[in-house]
Protein backbone atom coordinates (compact mmCIF):
# COMPACT_ATOMS: atom_id res chain seq x y z
CA UNK A 1 0.00 0.00 0.00
CA UNK A 2 0.69 3.92 -0.49
CA UNK A 3 2.75 5.57 2.74
CA UNK A 4 0.04 5.57 5.29
CA UNK A 5 -2.89 4.99 3.22
CA UNK A 6 -2.29 7.98 0.92
CA UNK A 7 -3.32 7.77 -2.61
CA UNK A 8 -1.21 8.32 -5.31
CA UNK A 9 -1.97 11.79 -5.84
CA UNK A 10 -1.96 12.37 -2.03
CA UNK A 11 1.60 11.25 -1.98
CA UNK A 12 2.70 13.29 -4.82
CA UNK A 13 1.49 16.42 -3.07
CA UNK A 14 3.07 15.19 -0.36
CA UNK A 15 6.40 15.03 -1.37
CA UNK A 16 6.28 18.50 -3.59
CA UNK A 17 5.73 20.15 -0.40
CA UNK A 18 8.59 17.88 1.01
CA UNK A 19 10.62 18.84 -1.48
CA UNK A 20 9.61 22.65 -1.33
CA UNK A 21 10.23 22.46 2.99
CA UNK A 22 13.63 20.74 2.38
CA UNK A 23 14.36 23.20 -0.31
CA UNK A 24 13.42 26.11 2.35
CA UNK A 25 15.58 24.52 5.34
CA UNK A 26 18.68 24.35 2.91
CA UNK A 27 17.99 27.94 2.26
CA UNK A 28 17.66 28.79 6.06
CA UNK A 29 21.44 26.75 6.55
CA UNK A 30 23.26 28.83 4.13
CA UNK A 31 21.73 32.45 5.90
CA UNK A 32 23.18 30.61 9.36
CA UNK A 33 26.39 30.38 7.67
CA UNK A 34 26.49 33.35 6.49
CA UNK A 35 25.30 34.99 9.30
CA UNK A 36 27.93 33.19 11.43
CA UNK A 37 31.12 34.00 8.38
CA UNK A 38 30.17 37.63 8.54
CA UNK A 39 28.85 38.39 11.77
CA UNK A 40 25.76 39.33 10.59
CA UNK A 41 23.02 40.19 13.33
CA UNK A 42 21.12 37.10 13.40
CA UNK A 43 16.97 37.08 12.46
CA UNK A 44 14.99 37.13 16.37
CA UNK A 45 13.11 34.10 15.03
CA UNK A 46 16.07 31.96 15.57
CA UNK A 47 17.10 33.45 18.86
CA UNK A 48 13.83 32.20 19.79
CA UNK A 49 13.23 28.89 22.78
CA UNK A 50 10.86 28.01 20.12
CA UNK A 51 12.57 28.53 16.70
CA UNK A 52 12.35 25.19 15.34
CA UNK A 53 8.37 26.28 15.11
CA UNK A 54 9.33 29.55 13.78
CA UNK A 55 11.50 28.49 10.91
CA UNK A 56 9.54 27.82 7.64
CA UNK A 57 10.72 24.17 6.96
CA UNK A 58 8.79 23.55 11.09
CA UNK A 59 5.72 25.59 9.75
CA UNK A 60 5.79 22.64 7.31
CA UNK A 61 5.68 20.25 9.69
CA UNK A 62 2.94 21.85 11.49
CA UNK A 63 0.92 22.30 8.25
CA UNK A 64 -2.00 19.78 6.72
CA UNK A 65 0.73 17.64 4.52
CA UNK A 66 3.43 17.54 7.44
CA UNK A 67 0.93 16.22 10.21
CA UNK A 68 -0.11 13.71 7.36
CA UNK A 69 3.35 12.15 8.16
CA UNK A 70 2.73 11.99 11.66
CA UNK A 71 2.18 8.31 11.91
CA UNK A 72 5.48 7.77 9.98
CA UNK A 73 8.15 6.21 12.15
CA UNK A 74 10.47 8.72 10.70
CA UNK A 75 8.63 11.80 11.45
CA UNK A 76 9.69 11.27 14.99
CA UNK A 77 13.06 11.31 14.68
CA UNK A 78 13.14 14.08 11.82
CA UNK A 79 10.99 16.15 14.31
CA UNK A 80 13.41 15.37 17.06
CA UNK A 81 16.67 15.95 15.16
CA UNK A 82 14.92 19.40 13.88
CA UNK A 83 14.49 20.55 17.67
CA UNK A 84 17.66 20.03 18.30
CA UNK A 85 19.53 21.63 15.91
CA UNK A 86 17.51 25.17 16.47
CA UNK A 87 18.82 24.18 19.99
CA UNK A 88 22.56 23.90 19.00
CA UNK A 89 22.00 26.73 16.50
CA UNK A 90 20.35 29.22 19.33
CA UNK A 91 23.66 28.59 21.31
CA UNK A 92 26.17 29.36 18.84
CA UNK A 93 24.34 32.50 17.48
CA UNK A 94 24.02 33.80 21.26
CA UNK A 95 27.97 33.77 21.65
CA UNK A 96 28.20 35.33 18.07
CA UNK A 97 25.64 38.21 19.09
CA UNK A 98 27.52 38.54 22.99
CA UNK A 99 31.14 38.94 20.47
CA UNK A 100 32.14 35.65 22.21
CA UNK A 101 34.24 32.88 20.40
CA UNK A 102 31.75 30.16 18.85
CA UNK A 103 33.34 26.64 20.87
CA UNK A 104 34.10 23.99 18.41
CA UNK A 105 32.07 21.67 20.00
CA UNK A 106 29.02 23.55 20.07
CA UNK A 107 29.35 24.44 16.44
CA UNK A 108 30.25 20.53 15.94
CA UNK A 109 27.12 19.72 17.86
CA UNK A 110 25.12 21.98 15.74
CA UNK A 111 26.50 20.73 11.97
CA UNK A 112 26.08 17.33 13.21
CA UNK A 113 22.36 18.30 13.99
CA UNK A 114 21.74 19.43 10.61
CA UNK A 115 23.53 16.57 8.89
CA UNK A 116 21.10 14.09 11.29
CA UNK A 117 17.90 16.04 10.07
CA UNK A 118 18.84 16.05 6.31
CA UNK A 119 19.31 12.43 6.59
CA UNK A 120 15.84 12.01 7.75
CA UNK A 121 14.35 13.76 5.85
CA UNK A 122 15.74 12.55 2.78
CA UNK A 123 14.87 8.75 4.03
CA UNK A 124 11.47 9.76 3.92
CA UNK A 125 11.96 11.62 0.89
CA UNK A 126 13.27 8.37 -0.69
CA UNK A 127 10.27 6.36 0.48
CA UNK A 128 7.86 8.48 -0.87
CA UNK A 129 9.49 8.54 -4.05
CA UNK A 130 9.61 4.85 -3.90
CA UNK A 131 5.81 4.52 -3.20
CA UNK A 132 5.08 6.49 -5.87
CA UNK A 133 7.40 4.05 -8.70
CA UNK A 134 6.02 0.95 -6.92
CA UNK A 135 1.99 2.10 -7.16
CA UNK A 136 -0.91 1.05 -9.88
CA UNK A 137 -1.51 4.48 -11.43
CA UNK A 138 -5.27 3.07 -12.21
CA UNK A 139 -5.77 1.87 -8.93
CA UNK A 140 -3.54 2.53 -6.51
CA UNK A 141 -2.63 0.03 -5.56
CA UNK A 142 0.93 -1.68 -5.12
CA UNK A 143 2.17 -2.94 -8.20
CA UNK A 144 3.43 -6.70 -8.85
CA UNK A 145 7.23 -5.67 -8.31
CA UNK A 146 9.07 -6.50 -5.24
CA UNK A 147 5.67 -8.53 -4.38
CA UNK A 148 7.15 -11.43 -3.50
CA UNK A 149 10.18 -9.63 -1.17
CA UNK A 150 7.52 -8.48 0.65
CA UNK A 151 5.36 -11.89 1.18
CA UNK A 152 8.70 -13.51 2.05
CA UNK A 153 9.06 -10.29 4.69
CA UNK A 154 5.86 -11.36 6.19
CA UNK A 155 6.31 -15.17 6.04
CA UNK A 156 10.09 -15.41 7.46
CA UNK A 157 8.43 -13.44 11.14
CA UNK A 158 5.52 -16.05 10.35
CA UNK A 159 8.59 -18.98 10.64
CA UNK A 160 10.09 -17.07 13.51
CA UNK A 161 6.38 -17.38 15.23
CA UNK A 162 6.33 -13.51 15.60
CA UNK A 163 2.63 -13.59 14.15
CA UNK A 164 0.40 -14.95 11.73
CA UNK A 165 -0.29 -13.69 8.67
CA UNK A 166 -2.97 -14.78 5.50
CA UNK A 167 -3.13 -14.18 1.96
CA UNK A 168 -6.58 -13.64 -0.01
CA UNK A 169 -7.29 -13.49 -3.85
CA UNK A 170 -9.45 -11.23 -4.97
CA UNK A 171 -11.46 -11.16 -8.13
CA UNK A 172 -14.13 -8.60 -9.35
CA UNK A 173 -16.35 -11.06 -10.74
CA UNK A 174 -17.82 -11.78 -14.53
CA UNK A 175 -15.20 -8.88 -15.52
CA UNK A 176 -15.53 -9.69 -19.02
CA UNK A 177 -19.54 -9.03 -19.29
CA UNK A 178 -19.00 -6.12 -17.17
CA UNK A 179 -16.17 -5.04 -19.62
CA UNK A 180 -18.48 -5.94 -22.70
CA UNK A 181 -21.95 -4.49 -21.50
CA UNK A 182 -20.60 -0.89 -20.26
CA UNK A 183 -17.18 -0.32 -21.40
CA UNK A 184 -13.23 -0.61 -20.06
CA UNK A 185 -13.67 3.15 -19.00
CA UNK A 186 -16.74 1.09 -16.72
CA UNK A 187 -14.20 -1.62 -15.83
CA UNK A 188 -11.20 0.80 -14.55
CA UNK A 189 -13.58 2.85 -12.25
CA UNK A 190 -14.79 -0.29 -10.87
CA UNK A 191 -11.36 -1.83 -10.07
CA UNK A 192 -10.10 1.73 -8.82
CA UNK A 193 -13.71 2.08 -6.55
CA UNK A 194 -12.58 -1.37 -4.94
CA UNK A 195 -9.10 -0.39 -4.68
CA UNK A 196 -10.03 2.76 -2.83
CA UNK A 197 -12.85 1.27 -0.44
CA UNK A 198 -10.43 -1.13 0.91
CA UNK A 199 -7.85 1.23 1.62
CA UNK A 200 -10.62 2.72 3.59
CA UNK A 201 -11.46 -0.17 5.31
CA UNK A 202 -7.57 -1.93 5.94
CA UNK A 203 -5.01 -1.00 8.42
CA UNK A 204 -1.58 1.05 7.27
CA UNK A 205 0.54 -2.18 7.73
CA UNK A 206 -1.87 -4.30 5.11
CA UNK A 207 -0.81 -4.81 1.65
CA UNK A 208 -3.05 -4.80 -1.55
CA UNK A 209 -1.51 -5.36 -4.65
CA UNK A 210 -2.85 -5.17 -8.00
CA UNK A 211 -1.75 -8.78 -9.25
CA UNK A 212 -3.12 -8.39 -12.36
CA UNK A 213 -6.27 -7.24 -14.50
CA UNK A 214 -9.15 -7.73 -12.19
CA UNK A 215 -7.51 -9.44 -9.59
CA UNK A 216 -5.79 -8.15 -5.97
CA UNK A 217 -3.84 -10.05 -3.91
CA UNK A 218 -4.47 -8.78 -0.19
CA UNK A 219 -1.36 -9.33 2.78
CA UNK A 220 -3.12 -9.39 6.17
CA UNK A 221 -0.18 -9.53 8.56
CA UNK A 222 -1.07 -10.54 12.04
CA UNK A 223 -4.47 -11.68 11.23
CA UNK A 224 -5.62 -15.58 12.28
CA UNK A 225 -7.76 -16.70 9.04
CA UNK A 226 -10.64 -16.26 11.28
CA UNK A 227 -9.61 -12.55 11.06
CA UNK A 228 -8.92 -12.75 7.89
CA UNK A 229 -11.88 -13.98 6.42
CA UNK A 230 -13.92 -11.24 8.45
CA UNK A 231 -11.56 -9.10 6.90
CA UNK A 232 -12.21 -10.41 3.39
CA UNK A 233 -16.36 -10.80 3.33
CA UNK A 234 -16.39 -7.17 5.04
CA UNK A 235 -14.76 -6.23 2.16
CA UNK A 236 -17.20 -7.80 -0.05
CA UNK A 237 -20.46 -7.09 1.15
CA UNK A 238 -19.83 -3.68 1.15
CA UNK A 239 -18.67 -3.68 -2.21
CA UNK A 240 -21.76 -5.05 -3.32
CA UNK A 241 -23.50 -2.14 -2.13
CA UNK A 242 -21.89 0.53 -4.02
CA UNK A 243 -23.99 1.79 -6.97
CA UNK A 244 -22.56 2.23 -10.16
CA UNK A 245 -24.58 3.67 -13.35
CA UNK A 246 -24.46 2.78 -16.72
CA UNK A 247 -24.40 5.10 -19.70
CA UNK A 248 -28.03 5.95 -19.63
CA UNK A 249 -27.73 6.98 -15.89
CA UNK A 250 -29.37 2.74 -14.84
CA UNK A 251 -28.19 1.91 -11.70
CA UNK A 252 -25.72 -1.73 -10.97
CA UNK A 253 -24.19 -3.42 -8.88
CA UNK A 254 -21.11 -5.39 -8.67
CA UNK A 255 -20.18 -8.30 -6.81
CA UNK A 256 -16.66 -9.63 -5.76
CA UNK A 257 -15.06 -13.37 -4.81
CA UNK A 258 -12.12 -13.99 -2.57
CA UNK A 259 -9.98 -16.62 -2.02
CA UNK A 260 -8.39 -17.07 1.46
CA UNK A 261 -5.13 -19.07 2.69
CA UNK A 262 -2.60 -18.96 5.68
CA UNK A 263 0.96 -17.61 4.84
CA UNK A 264 2.07 -21.24 5.42
CA UNK A 265 5.71 -21.16 7.09
CA UNK A 266 6.35 -24.65 5.37
CA UNK A 267 5.99 -23.87 2.00
CA UNK A 268 7.20 -21.45 -0.58
CA UNK A 269 5.04 -18.13 -1.04
CA UNK A 270 4.60 -19.00 -4.51
CA UNK A 271 2.77 -21.79 -3.19
CA UNK A 272 0.66 -19.80 -0.47
CA UNK A 273 -0.54 -17.81 -3.21
CA UNK A 274 -1.28 -20.96 -5.47
CA UNK A 275 -3.11 -22.04 -2.90
CA UNK A 276 -5.62 -19.01 -2.37
CA UNK A 277 -5.73 -19.09 -6.23
CA UNK A 278 -7.26 -22.00 -5.97
CA UNK A 279 -9.77 -21.14 -3.27
CA UNK A 280 -10.63 -18.18 -5.09
CA UNK A 281 -11.83 -20.84 -8.12
CA UNK A 282 -13.72 -22.49 -6.05
CA UNK A 283 -15.59 -19.46 -4.89
CA UNK A 284 -16.09 -18.53 -8.29
CA UNK A 285 -17.25 -22.09 -9.10
CA UNK A 286 -19.47 -22.02 -6.20
CA UNK A 287 -21.46 -18.91 -7.79
CA UNK A 288 -19.66 -16.13 -7.08
CA UNK A 289 -19.51 -13.59 -4.36
CA UNK A 290 -18.43 -15.18 -1.67
CA UNK A 291 -15.25 -16.31 0.06
CA UNK A 292 -13.80 -19.76 0.53
CA UNK A 293 -10.86 -20.62 2.91
CA UNK A 294 -8.51 -22.84 1.38
CA UNK A 295 -8.28 -26.88 2.46
CA UNK A 296 -6.18 -29.52 1.49
CA UNK A 297 -8.62 -31.17 -1.28
CA UNK A 298 -8.05 -28.47 -2.97
CA UNK A 299 -4.33 -29.49 -3.34
CA UNK A 300 -4.69 -31.83 -6.05
CA UNK A 301 -7.34 -29.86 -7.97
CA UNK A 302 -10.36 -30.88 -6.37
CA UNK A 303 -12.41 -27.36 -5.25
CA UNK A 304 -14.73 -27.48 -2.62
CA UNK A 305 -16.67 -23.98 -0.84
CA UNK A 306 -16.96 -23.07 2.80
Amino acid sequence: MAVLGLSQDDTRKVLGELNQALFNHEQWAETINRTLACHLTPDQADLATDAHHKCRFGQWVRSTHGTTLAGHPGMAEMMTAHERMHRYCRTILLSSVRSETVELQDYERFTNALKQLRIEINTIKHELEETIHSLDPLTGATKGIGMLTKLREQQDLVKRKAHFCCLAMIVVDDFKTLIEKHGAAMGDRVLAAFAHQAKDQLRLFDFLFRYGGEEFLLCLPNAHIEAGFDVVDHLRRIFADVIFEDKDGAPFHVTLSGGLTPLDADVSVEESIGRADKALYAATAAGRDRVVVWDASMTKGRQGAT
